[in-house]
């Protein structure tokens, strides 16, 4: 049995896969929060006692291998992000699922993605931008969230292969008025600005109160990131002008970001846009406004529309991913 885990700093999603020669099968699968849980290991814990529960022991006893996609850089086995709560510790992880450390694979969560959108089906993907398609060639994913994550697919002629990115943490760079005076606005509460600032989940507010900071709703008293359920579904809804504005600013700062990272890699392949937010406000990506700001590059905007560009519907891309590579280790 496999087990994998996509590890995100508001929720975890983890699954137990049987192994059927080189295919895997989901036989388990349920997400927590990931703040409630003290320490990691506690959370495979009550994982193992709910698969045990629900499919019985098999499921929550025989693990073979494991993979753990998580958000940051994972430099020499160790991880370093600043959007979870706990520490993750190969050796300890390994001690407690009785396994060589060789049959535990931890990678980055976008890493993790890119690995997952090479298993899924044609049905897991909906295009904004048919473009010219060229397999052959380099492709990205993004995905925002509680963070902002990118991963490249490096083609090297006969395969692609996966490198981790953290251009999330790149300066932003406005591209108008309003996203200059979004800038200046971020200035005064932080010395250093970067993509993930606007662009994750906690952006929204950010954006609604550079817009207007009059204009308050109920959540503006919590965490940012709460904020950002309520202002995108008064956007969609359009009951308020400010969140129209502010998704607005969001949709083309995005589309912008993911135009950069094309170019950053030539992704010809393919530009692949995931995470749980894109799929929240998929009515807004689909307006045409985030292909126009991607393809928003002067000389360069016919290269740019010649890129197909994805959004990818299935949120357990990552945990697919991470289970593949960790069935890669169980084979090595």
């Amino acid at each position: 049995m496999i087990l994998a885990v996509d590890i995100g700093g508001t929720k975890c999603n983890l699954g137990a896969f049987e192994v059927d020669g080189p295919r895997l099968r989901l036989v388990f699968q349920k997400r927590y929060s990931t703040r409630d849980s003290p320490r990691f290991e506690t959370l495979i814990e009550d994982f193992r006692r709910d698969a045990a529960a629900s499919v019985g022991g098999k499921a929550a006893s025989q693990i073979s291998a494991a993979g753990f996609g998580v958000p940051g850089t994972v430099v020499a086995g160790q991880r370093h992000s600043v959007n979870l709560p706990w520490t993750l510790d190969p050796p300890e992880l390994a001690k407690a699922l009785k396994l060589d450390s060789k049959r535990i694979v931890l990678l980055n969560d976008l890493a993790a993605t890119a690995w997952g959108i090479q298993n899924l089906p044609s049905d897991a993907f909906l295009p904004l931008n048919v473009g010219v398609p060229r397999p052959n060639a380099n492709m990205a994913v993004l995905a925002a969230g509680t963070g902002l994550g990118e991963a490249i697919l490096f083609w090297d002629g006969q395969t692609h292969r996966v490198s981790p990115s953290e251009g999330g943490m790149t300066d932003f760079a406005p591209r108008n008025d309003r996203e200059i005076q979004l800038l200046l606005f971020l200035k005064t509460r932080m010395p250093h600005v970067c993509c993930e600032d606007v662009l994750a989940g906690r952006g929204f507010r950010a954006i609604h109160e550079s817009l207007d900071p009059a204009v308050r709703h109920s959540t503006f008293d919590q965490r940012a990131e709460i904020s950002a359920h309520e202002i995108t579904e008064m956007a969609l809804a359009r009951s308020c002008p400010v969140c129209v504005e502010t998704l607005d600013v969001w949709t083309e700062a995005y589309g912008a970001e993911a135009g950069n990272l094309g170019l950053r890699v030539l992704a010809y392949g393919g530009v692949y846009v995931a995470g749980g937010i894109a799929l929240k406000v998929l009515p807004k990506i689909k307006d045409g406004s985030f292909v126009r700001a991607f393809c928003d590059k002067a000389h360069l905007a016919d290269v740019l529309a010649n890129i197909p560009i994805s959004v990818v519907l299935n949120e357990d891309a990552p945990l697919w991913g991470a289970a593949h590579q960790a069935l890669a280790a169980s084979a090595g």
